[in-house]
């Protein structure tokens, strides 16, 4: 099987160029992934490129769940919820390594924005129209009970909740993970390759794209006969290369999202939570730690330079205080934070929370296909379509002998349990096994938890630890070098693992060694060296550090 290495990037690189692919990807998050997945399994040769690391924008700062649509409700878009309902039962069994039932309570209190019977009605009615199954079905409670599975809310004026079952991910992981599995189907695929403008026939149609290199500022072409824009917050910059950009645009909105450690925030049960400018936010323990978010506010500029502001801290910090008033959570507390733009569809005269979250589907003159907005849960079912729409193209000027979409009942990369009800068993097998290399028990369950049925590929590389990093530590970072296509020690303290946000104080005590490691594996230059250093010491900074 071949490996997704970063020491054999230069060659995917390298096949781009030689080659003429059907599909050109242009973007590395997960809507990006799910096009190449699903194309490659129908037969089409598929090439993708990602300016930075895959999922470094909206998809590794999301918070973090495959929602079923719930929101929806308040808008009255029925379709929209059935639709996330059903894709979040695919979701979840194709890769439940990444993918976890999480029980949602939502309080309601006397002069909130729902009331007991709203809530027993809205959650009956988003069970019916998402296919709920049986088991993760609404649940109302009394005062008693709500307090019970959440001691620090808001007692005042309380009434009860509602429990629901949310979907918690690891978005980057996700996409990963799709990549993968798209990489072994024969998809060629590579981060940090720019797509810097297009190459059009006599016809003026876009036939390839000039990509740069980015770590080596070399240019090459890559001829496609379709391409697709799924550049997230960038896709109006390939649009305006294109000279395509119509009426319909993107518009940002920006997320925030605080986390704190358990010993100041002790959340054991995940919260929906209404605030009072009438915004809903969730509070999510993950990890030994509790994150909060996210904001909702129109963002104007670069998502690349983007940054918390003291006035995103303080909303969280008033929301935090307003439904766990017994907390004493301060600024000084917040461990990390992370912030992302969600593109969506500009609709004149809405607030962000306002606007639908709709995927569109623009073709413009020169054949560049553009998909815009969406959510992740939605990405397998935009993907669909996206390929639907490029296969109709390829037909109309070749006899292509492409095959249907089979994305619904594919296992991603490291979801190959034979069904999500045989996890459990391989997590308690593979760990029993693993546990002979040494490693602890916690540490090996979450390996086995993260990585799925590559667990046992993390794990060989334990015995090959010649570094003072900890063997679980340093099985992971070559794993990420040689099967996740890891080119940075950012990629894989952000990206590969969620350190940096959930884990702050590993970082901190490890970086230099990763460092070290990650030189002497690439034969990196001191210069070399210093830069992607540097580089992860500004992403600590800018997730820990107020600005």
């Amino acid at each position: 099987m071949k490996q997704f290495s970063a020491l054999k990037r230069q060659t995917v690189l390298k096949s781009m160029e030689s080659d003429v692919f059907d599909v050109l990807i242009i973007g590395g998050g997960i809507t990006g992934a799910g096009i190449a997945l699903d194309a490659v399994t129908r037969g089409l040769k598929v090439a993708l490129v990602e300016m930075q690391d895959f999922a470094s924008g909206t998809s590794s700062r999301s918070t973090k769940l495959v929602h079923g649509g719930l929101r929806y409700l308040k808008q009255f878009e029925v379709k929209e919820v059935a639709e996330l309902g059903r894709e979040r039962a695919i979701v979840y069994e194709n890769g439940p390594h990444v993918t976890t039932p999480e029980w949602m309570l939502l309080p309601f209190h006397e002069g909130g924005t729902f009331g007991k019977m709203t809530t027993s009605l809205g959650l009956k009615v988003y069970d019916l129209l998402a296919g709920v199954k049986k088991s993760e079905r609404r649940k109302m409670l009394t005062k008693e009970e709500t307090l019970k599975r959440a001691p620090i809310i808001k007692k005042d004026g309380l009434l009860g909740g509602g429990l629901y079952v949310e979907y918690r991910t690891d978005d980057a992981r996700l996409t990963i993970e799709v990549l993968k599995a798209a990489f072994a189907k024969g998809a060629v695929i590579s981060n940090y390759a720019k797509a810097d403008q297009f190459i059009y026939d006599e016809n003026r149609k876009a036939v390839g794209a000039e990509v740069v290199d980015v770590l080596t500022e070399e240019q090459f072409s890559v001829k496609a006969k379709v391409i697709i824009n799924a550049s997230g917050p960038w896709v109006d910059s390939l649009r305006e290369l294109d000279s395509s950009k119509m009426d319909k645009h993107l518009i940002l909105s920006k997320g925030v999202h605080l986390v704190f450690d358990q010993s100041v925030f002790p959340l054991s049960q995940s919260i929906y939570f209404d605030t009072p400018d009438g915004r809903m936010v969730f509070a999510i323990p993950r990890d030994g730690k509790t994150y909060v978010g996210t904001t909702d506010t129109f963002y104007e500029g670069n998502p690349k330079e983007m940054t918390i502001t003291e006035e995103d801290r303080h909303y969280i910090l008033k929301s935090i205080h307003y439904m766990f008033p017994e907390l004493r959570v301060l600024e000084e507390d917040i461990e990390s934070s992370w912030a992302g733009v969600r593109p969506l569809i500009h609709e004149k005269g809405k607030g962000p929370s306002e606007i639908s979250r709709k995927d569109e589907i623009w073709e413009s003159d020169s054949g560049l296909i553009t998909i815009a907005g969406g959510k992740l849960t939605g990405y397998r079912k935009m993907a669909q379509t996206v390929v639907d729409l490029a296969v109709r193209k390829l037909k109309e000027v070749e006899d292509g002998n492409f095959g249907p979409c089979i994305t619904k009942k594919l296992p991603i990369s490291g979801g190959d349990f034979g069904g999500s009800f045989k996890m459990r068993q391989f997590i308690k097998e593979t760990v029993h096994q693993a546990l002979q290399l040494g490693l602890n028990q916690k540490e090996t369950a979450e390996i086995v938890k993260m990585y799925g049925t590559n667990a046992r590929n993390v794990l060989s590389y334990v015995k090959h630890n010649g570094s003072a990093l900890p063997d679980g530590l340093y099985a992971r970072l070559m794993y990420a070098i040689h099967e996740e296509m890891a080119i940075k020690p950012a990629d894989f303290f952000v990206r590969r693992t969620g350190k940096l946000l959930f884990d702050i104080s590993t970082v901190l005590e490890w970086k230099g060694e990763v460092v070290s490691v990650m030189a002497e594996t690439f034969k990196w230059t001191e210069t070399e060296r210093e830069k992607y250093s540097d580089e992860l010491d500004q992403e600590i900074i800018i997730a820990t550090i107020p600005q």
